[in-house]
């Protein structure tokens, strides 16, 4: 007995020795964080502003009364998302459909990697030799159980995607290959086109808000799975205008190379928010491979986020310039919208413009006004503004698909280009002067508005 009391009270010493806390509280041990700004985005300092109609509303809208709001700081995009930005996503969403249809039909023939067929793109679990302890418990316990039978298998992201069909190694791809286009008796001139019907990405997320309110029910029951088919509808460009000729735009401007910087158009609200859900996705599959820290995710701002961000840093300003003038002293405009009564090219734009075009406001941020309106995270009630918080508010009920727009487009007149004017449209339409931005939370030491502009950058 004697000896093994020894024995504990040497070991209580050496692990004294081995640690640095002299058995006081000094918290976990982690690793050195530091904040990162993401690319593209600038750093929005927070601060508190006068929300809402600085002058008189002499549309009689009177869904924009003033109100003190305090908002935290955030990164948002410099720009509008463009379209080779979105093409980005939708390349993503296709490339990711090929490869599990072709590793589903290679499932289900017994192909296996090394036939140099359609067994190259084999799930890579499937009798994969490298898989550790965690993935071959997974796949024995899990996959195939759902009601995706496919659910959760990992696709080989390896090999490349042979598109010419000179190149498709077997019959199995080509059979893949060919539901993923129009069918023939669709298709004219020769031309052999993506059927962007299959384009759909999904994505699920837990509504915090309704779990909140009810802790009744348990966890799995606030998860909602979306579904959404990410192409942008390029047919707004003849629907939005009747007896109008923009056939051109339909046929070019989201696909054509001289459009890559224009902001992307024809987007839903819906879809505007599975591309921020993509994007955050996307960023953290490279940060996991790199093994480094998760990022915050990428959302679209809150009405207050982004009238505080058009603002700029000017108190009661009218546009994000200033104003009260949409010339600046040069007698041009500075924004992209619709002028004197629809002449569409006084401001030397007949459509919209490149994303970094004009002059940046005070935070960096470009076509906060004009050039296309922007989808936010908000539903649409006129009265938001008498019941939403005074810190960080946001008013999105989900039952109410009216969703806000913000900023005005290049086929608005100028009351729309106001800072504080609000209007909206259905998260499920889509439009030729609708676009949208993200922003990501800031995590830190929180940055706020009364110090230097550029030491908050």
């Amino acid at each position: 007995m004697k000896k093994l009391i020894a024995f504990i009270a040497i070991i209580l010493i050496l692990y004294s020795c081995n640690t640095s806390d002299r058995g006081e509280l000094v918290g976990t041990i982690g690793k050195q964080w530091n904040p990162e700004k993401p690319f593209g985005m600038t750093l929005i300092p927070g601060g508190a502003f006068i929300m809402g109609k600085s002058d008189d509303d002499f549309v009689a809208v009177n869904d924009a009364p003033t109100k003190t709001v305090t908002v935290r700081s955030f990164y948002m995009d410099e720009t509008e998302i463009t379209n080779a930005e979105y093409r980005q996503f939708v390349y993503w969403v296709r490339d990711s459909t090929v490869r599990l249809k072709l590793a589903i039909l290679a499932d289900e023939v017994g192909a296996t990697a090394g036939d140099e067929g359609i067994g190259e793109f084999a799930f890579v679990d499937q009798e994969n030799e490298e898989m550790t302890p965690y993935d071959q418990y997974m796949y024995d316990n899990y996959f195939g159980m759902g009601d995706d039978f496919y659910a959760g298998r990992k696709i080989n992201n390896n090999i490349d995607i042979q598109w010419d069909t000179a190149n498709y190694p077997d019959e199995y791809y080509s059979e893949v290959m060919d539901t993923m286009y129009i069918p023939s008796e669709e298709a004219y001139n020769g031309q052999r086109t993506i059927d962007v019907t299959k384009l759909n990405f999904q994505y699920t997320y837990m509504d915090m808000q309704a779990a909140a309110r009810d802790d009744s029910k348990r966890r799995k029951d606030f998860i909602i799975k979306e579904d959404i088919n990410i192409y942008p509808d390029t047919t707004v460009w003849i629907k939005d205008y009747n007896y109008s000729y923009n056939e051109p735009m339909h046929n070019d401007y989201f696909w054509h190379q001289a459009y890559g910087d224009y902001p992307v158009v024809g987007v839903s609200w819906k879809q505007a928010k599975a591309f921020s859900v993509w994007r955050t996705l996307y960023k953290n599959s490279y940060q996991k491979s790199r093994r480094r820290q998760q990022i915050n995710a990428f959302r679209l701002p809150s009405e207050a986020e982004w009238e505080y961000a058009a603002r700029g840093g000017l108190e009661s300003a009218t546009y994000p310039w200033g104003g009260p003038y949409t010339k600046n002293d040069r007698g041009c405009f500075r924004a992209n919208f619709k002028p004197l009564r629809g002449d569409y090219a006084a401001d030397q734009a007949l459509y919209t413009v490149e994303a970094k075009s004009y002059e940046a406001n005070g935070y960096g941020l470009y076509n906060m006004s004009g050039n296309v309106s922007e989808w936010v995270d908000s539903s649409y009630e006129p009265s938001s503004y008498d019941i939403s918080s005074n810190m960080n508010p946001n008013v999105n009920d989900t039952g109410n698909l009216r969703k806000v727009l913000r900023g005005g487009s290049w086929k608005d007149i100028a009351y729309f280009l106001q800072v504080s004017s609000r209007d909206y449209e259905y998260a499920d339409s889509s439009r030729s002067y609708i676009g949208f931005r993200n922003v990501q939370d800031y995590m830190g030491t929180d940055v706020v508005l009364n110090e230097k502009l550029g030491d908050a950058r």
